[in-house]
């Protein structure tokens, strides 16, 4: 989740020259959904306003457009939404195609795209103030991602 408000995170800072984040306060954001290919490194991401079943399913349908042709193994944590109901008529459908793994519990350092949640939060997102979600895009598409 990418939030219109942010906290102070791991920052240094002179005693008594505490650094001030603005905020508006609206608590507006955006939902981010993506894969990272391990084989050829490509990222893909979607934004949404929210995460739901049928969120997911669509995203489900736009990663085997983008990934025609083999077999795609999707790494997953246990979220209740990874497991819905409304997936499975799909997964059934695509099984050739298309296999869901999940990690146990507690254990986000065995998927390689939390790597990458992880340098997004910290190098754009922590201890800046951005007054809209396109600024924080914008911000986003000048830093670079770490290979």
């Amino acid at each position: 989740m990418i939030r219109d408000y942010q906290a102070i995170h791991q920052t240094w800072f002179e005693k008594g020259k505490q650094r001030i984040i603005k905020t508006f306060g609206k608590h507006q954001g955006v939902k981010l959904v993506g894969y990272l290919n391990y084989e050829t490194g490509e990222v893909y991401c979607e934004e949404h306003e929210s995460y739901d079943a049928e969120v997911f399913l669509g995203f489900l349908k736009n990663v085997l457009l983008r990934n025609p042709n083999g077999k795609t193994v999707m790494i997953l944590d246990n979220a209740r939404i990874h497991h819905a109901k409304l997936l499975q008529p799909f997964l059934e459908e695509h099984q050739e195609q298309l296999t869901l793994m999940f990690l146990p519990p507690y254990s986000p350092n065995l998927n390689l795209i939390e790597g990458l949640w992880k340098w997004l939060k910290e190098k754009v997102i922590y201890n800046v103030f951005y007054k809209t979600v396109s600024e924080i895009r914008e911000n986003g598409k000048r830093q670079s991602i770490p290979t």
